[in-house]
């Protein structure tokens, strides 16, 4: 699987990607605030190999995020399925590094995703959740044409917001 957008190429991760999903962006506290942990390197390792097991199942998951021009790795953005509010939902997740926030990098892989969603799965809706206190994701999900489903506790944090796209909106957004 590989999406590529304007600036962005997304791939399937590897093993040699670990070093740059742990230490920039699973490990750094900012990144992962709205998380219930920072992950161990060794859980990162797993997380990898979960990642390339999903591709072979599944057909997607989530993918490295890197720069066209130089194939440098800077984030995270896929199709995961997730547990929102007692059901599997198809979710897009993503996590950018931080030095490379405010660029669209963010809402660029996710409508990438979004879009290579509707065209090459059965899914009819998509979406996003996030901790209450989240307002960039939430601004993410207006940006792709999300709004908002419902609130959950997850007994993580206080409260959860749920974003969701159907695809009939999405193709009135085309």
């Amino acid at each position: 699987m590989k999406i590529e957008t304007d600036r962005l190429i997304l791939r399937e991760m590897n093993k040699g990607d670990l070093d740059a999903l742990y230490a920039e962006m699973l490990a750094d506290p900012e990144i992962m605030k709205h998380q219930p942990q920072l992950f161990e390197k060794e859980k990162v390792r797993e997380l990898i190999s979960h990642y390339i097991e999903g591709y072979r199942t599944f057909g997607f998951g989530l993918l490295a995020v890197c720069l066209k021009g130089t194939g440098e790795m800077i984030g995270e953005c896929g199709l995961t399925m997730q547990l929102i509010d007692g059901s599997i939902k198809p979710e897009i997740d993503y996590h950018i590094r931080r030095d490379m926030r405010g660029k669209g990098f963010t809402n660029e892989a996710a409508e990438a995703v979004r879009d290579w969603t509707f065209c090459n799965t059965t899914f009819h809706e998509i979406y996003l959740y996030a901790k209450f206190q989240n307002a960039k994701t939430e601004r993410i999900a207006a940006r792709w044409g999300c709004r908002l489903a419902s609130e959950f506790r997850d007994g993580f944090s206080d409260s959860e917001k749920v974003y969701v796209i159907t695809k009939n909106e999405w193709e009135k957004l085309n």
